[in-house]
């Protein structure tokens, strides 16, 4: 139980800290993404700016509020205050994720890297959509330690731009890479992790609801 409410503090840390700078590097310091778009070379399909931006901000509100909802659902405290709250917020969680992956669809072929990025972003949202289904399927049938384990894999999909541009960080300016090639790595390599963390903190946590 103690490990449970260190790392929900510490989930709670991150996701709080991640979802202002989302909100104010979009909005607020960058609002046409010039520094992103910056990166977006030989492009195959003509990019129409004004369309892209606003389904990025459309993205980025919803992934915020995806976060929040799973975040706000995972606290043992407001499960027990109100086992309708956290059903009403599970369906926001779910909508929210949906318009994640559409909007995230819709952008995938202008992904920095071409191609190749465009087929891991397609693969990621597939994922994240089929684990969150299957955690939804899970609860319907009663199966509460199956739905928490399978909203924990979901969960973490929502932290995809943020290991997304850690490797790529690491990779461009501890590696020396060019750009598009950390990036690239970036997608691929956050896929990785989205699905191992997930375990190690099942695994962490235990077989207990």
């Amino acid at each position: 139980m103690k490990n449970r409410k260190l790392l929900y503090r510490l989930l709670a840390c991150i996701s709080i800290v991640f979802i202002l700078y989302s909100l104010v590097a979009n909005f607020i310091s960058d609002p046409g993404a010039t520094g992103f778009l910056g990166h977006k070379i030989g492009l195959k399909r003509e990019l129409n700016l004004p369309a892209w931006l606003t389904v990025m901000r459309v993205h980025v509100v919803f992934a915020c509020v995806a976060m929040a909802a799973g975040l706000l659902n995972f606290s043992s405290r407001i499960f027990e205050k109100s086992r309708k709250f956290h059903r009403i917020n599970g369906y926001v969680y779910l909508l929210s994720v949906l318009v994640v992956v559409t909007t995230s669809g819709y952008m995938a072929p202008y992904a920095t890297g071409g191609k190749i990025s465009s087929i891991g972003f397609n693969a990621l949202n597939m994922i994240w959509l089929i684990i969150t289904i299957i955690a939804l399927i899970q609860i319907k049938k009663k199966r509460i330690l199956q739905h928490r384990n399978g909203m924990i894999r979901s969960y973490a999909f929502c932290f995809t731009n943020m290991f997304i541009h850690l490797i790529t960080t690491l990779f461009h300016q501890g590696f020396d890479l060019s750009y598009v090639t950390s990036y690239t790595i970036g997608v691929y390599g956050s896929i990785v992790l989205l699905l191992v963390i997930p375990s190690i903190i099942i695994k962490r946590i235990g077989q207990s609801v």
